[in-house]
């Protein structure tokens, strides 16, 4: 019987080596190109993407102005870093170097439980405004319109976004608040919150449609409400003429609200908008506390000439950049009305800066050149008019921008 478990024990080793050494190997990372750089295993379920924008602009303003001189800046230089990890949870982080400073943009991560549902942690936009929801790469012009001023930008917070077939999607959720027009950029410095959301509809919507794009004609409406009590907004031009702001020692002290309605129109070779905006806040000064409801409106049209599609994802051009061929990419061209109305309470009330207009309207026209998906030169003029408050001004000024995007 010694000599049977001998046997026996003398066989078992083989069999447990070769169990060991026949495991099957990790699968190996694949790499590729997807307008951005791509990292990810065969399935899928892991992936890294890496992007980049890069803006370079040229600010000129035309003839007296009390705008910045001319002068050429990066506007935006920004890294991206999203991707998936363990199949449902999706990332982005994007820092921005651009005018030599270092702030984070997005910072967040979603839970994605289906299409109908993700929950995102951490900081992206406030979803109320339509124009500020625009990727920043793909606006027609090089700013956003002055009425987006009134909108918040980015925040942090907790949000839930999804897609409730093709033609509903909507976002909202509970964020730090932050005054009109700026992102956070700090620790918040009270304890009171906003609630924010929005909705999109597009009645017409097909479900072969590409994922994330606005096609046909489409409504969108935003809000939100809640309270602050720190710093209030300013009001600047494209040229970087503030034309409005509330006096050094008035601070927000109590509710706010906002309210964003907004149309939508891409087909062919046009896309438009128009929007509406209105922002009420409660502001102090001297004791006394004032309510200030500001307003603005603005409508948007472009036309891609060569004939491609239009779309709130930019223009894909049919013909690169190839001269040899006789190939010269795709040529846009966009209009745009915008004002903005201050309430003339912060007038009245002392609340307003010596410096201050009431009103401002812009007329802006430009032209824009992609010479493949990735390149595009921008050339913009706006004439913005001022007055009210400290009396009627005059802004002109030409952007030219040059932008490189993956």
């Amino acid at each position: 019987m010694r000599w049977l478990r001998t046997v026996l024990m003398m066989a078992a080793i083989p069999a447990t080596a070769g169990a060991q050494t026949t495991q099957a190997p990790a699968p190996p990372v694949t790499a590729g190109w997807d307008d951005g750089f791509v990292l990810q295993t065969p399935n899928g379920d892991n992936r890294l993407v890496l992007g980049l924008t890069l803006q370079v602009d040229g600010r000129f303003p035309i003839g007296e102005s009390d705008s910045p001189p001319a002068t050429f800046l990066i506007r935006r230089m920004r890294p991206t870093f999203s991707g998936r990890i363990a199949k449902y949870f999706d990332f982005k982080v994007m820092p921005d170097f651009g005018g030599g400073t270092a702030v984070l943009e997005d910072a967040y991560f979603d839970v994605r439980v289906s299409p109908k549902f993700r929950l995102r942690t951490g900081k992206d936009k406030t979803p109320v405004g339509y124009e500020v929801l625009l990727g920043d790469p793909y606006l027609v012009f090089p700013e956003r319109s002055i009425a987006s001023l009134l909108a918040p930008n980015r925040d942090i917070g907790f949000q839930a976004v999804g897609d409730v077939g093709p033609r509903f999607s909507y976002s909202g959720g509970v964020f730090n608040g932050i005054p009109d027009g700026v992102s956070s950029t700090t620790d918040d410095t009270n304890g009171a919150k906003d609630f924010a959301g929005r909705i999109a509809w597009r009645p017409f919507r097909s479900a072969t449609t590409p994922s994330g794009t606005l096609d046909g004609l489409g409504f969108h409406l935003g809000a939100s409400i809640g309270e602050e009590h720190a710093t209030l907004p300013s009001f600047r031009t494209l040229g970087g003429l503030k034309y409005f702001s509330y006096a050094p020692d008035a601070v927000a002290s109590g509710p706010r609200e906002r309210i964003s309605p907004a149309v939508f129109y891409y087909h062919k070779s046009f896309g438009g908008y128009a929007e509406y905006t209105r922002s009420r806040q409660d502001v102090l000064r001297s004791g006394t506390t004032s309510s200030v409801a500001n307003d603005g409106w603005e409508v948007t049209g472009s036309y891609v000439l060569t004939g491609e599609a239009a779309s709130d994802r930019g223009v894909r051009p049919e013909r690169n950049l190839d001269p040899q061929k006789g190939q010269w990419g795709a040529f846009q061209i966009a209009a745009r009305y915008s004002q903005v109305h201050v309430d003339p309470e912060a007038f009245t009330s002392g609340l307003a800066s010596t410096t201050s207009n009431q009103r401002a309207r812009a007329v802006t026209v430009g032209a824009n050149w992609y010479l493949n998906t990735f390149i595009k030169y921008l050339a913009t003029y706006e004439r913005t008019a001022m007055d009210g408050g400290v009396g009627p001004r005059t802004e002109n000024v030409i952007v030219v921008r040059a932008q490189l995007l993956f």
